[in-house]
């Protein structure tokens, strides 16, 4: 029969001398292994105290931006649904009432705006479609949880707070102390 690979070894079948019978060396070849990792840099960090560096290129928790002013930058044109390879993002669009301009930038605006975070593969599309900058992925883990509804993100979830009259929870999404 003929291997598949050329990484065959023969098993040496012939009997074993004293010291190996006595597993001595075996056992001091491990104990060397093992007293050689007390001394190199423990791979783990502590979480809560610590926190690792991101990676550049990572892609956390979705996030509805605003302007300068404060108002929903998302003109619910549903570039980024169509964008999303996982079908994640459901929206409404909404036209824009007379006294809403401080509200929304223009005339239409996302009434409902939802993402399955089950679904999502955090790919980024979402965020390259936008024309608007509205939504960007964040450097924030999705929170674990037991129940499979508290991984759909509405509107409200996803909106940062207004930099202008919520500026201390902006801080405090953001990180950063006031």
């Amino acid at each position: 029969m003929q291997a598949l690979t050329n990484r065959v070894k023969q098993v040496n079948r012939s009997p074993m001398n004293f010291w190996e019978r006595l597993y001595l060396p075996a056992i001091l070849k491990g104990m060397t292994i093992t007293f050689s990792h007390i001394f190199k840099k423990k791979p783990t960090i502590n979480y809560p105290e610590e926190k690792r560096p991101f990676s550049p290129v990572f892609r956390g928790l979705h996030v509805l931006n605003r302007d300068e002013e404060g108002r929903e930058r998302c003109t619910a044109c549903g570039l980024c649904a169509v964008a999303c390879p996982a079908e994640a993002i459901t929206m409404e669009s909404a036209e824009r009432k007379p006294g809403e301009t401080d509200l929304y930038r223009e005339e239409k605006y996302a009434a409902r705006y939802e993402i399955n975070m089950l679904r999502c593969i955090f790919c980024g599309l979402c965020e390259e479609a936008c024309p608007k900058d509205a939504i960007y992925l964040s450097e924030t883990f999705t929170p674990a949880d037991f129940t499979r509804k508290k991984f759909i993100y509405s509107k409200e979830d996803l909106l940062i707070p207004n930099p202008l009259t919520e500026a201390e929870k902006l801080a405090e999404a953001k990180g950063e102390t006031v």
